[in-house]
Order: structure tokens, then sequence, then C-alpha cells
């Protein structure tokens, strides 16, 4: 199972940022795992107005808008 999960949909340009700022961020953190949450109705009824959401495997969730620094802690907190 990744570690982090980015929920996001395809043609959601504030999810391809989060993806750009993201990934760069998580290369000695481990995986990440993008769900896309038109492949679920729970997921869409949960994300639909909030995407993208970061979630680490604890269950905690960082919501967009997000900066780098942002996720930087967010990650240093689930470790």
């Amino acid at each position: 199972m990744a570690k982090w999960t980015l929920y996001h949909t395809e043609g959601c340009h504030l999810c391809e940022q989060a993806h750009a700022l993201i990934t760069p961020l998580l290369m000695s953190e481990g995986s990440l795992l993008l769900t896309d949450i038109m492949t679920d109705k729970q997921l869409i009824a949960q994300y639909q107005v909030s995407i993208p959401v970061l979630k680490n495997e604890h269950g905690q969730q960082l919501f967009w808008p997000f900066t780098a620094e942002q996720v930087q802690i967010f990650l240093a907190l689930a470790d």
C-alpha cells in the first residue's frame, strides 16, 4: 500500500498543480498513489468539492490549497 494518496480527477488543473508540487517532496518519503475520485461513488461524495486532497497512511488529510512548506510539515508530522 502506498504511504501517500492524492485524491484527484482527470482534467483538474488544481490537481495537476498539487501533483507537481508534491512529487519532488516525496522523493525520499515513499510512494504516492494517485486515486481518481471518479472511479468510486463514495469518493465522489466525499471529495468532489475539495480535491485535490493529500492523505497519509494514518488517515490524516491535507486539503487544497496547500504550499510546499505545508506539505513538508504534513509529511514530517506523519513520520
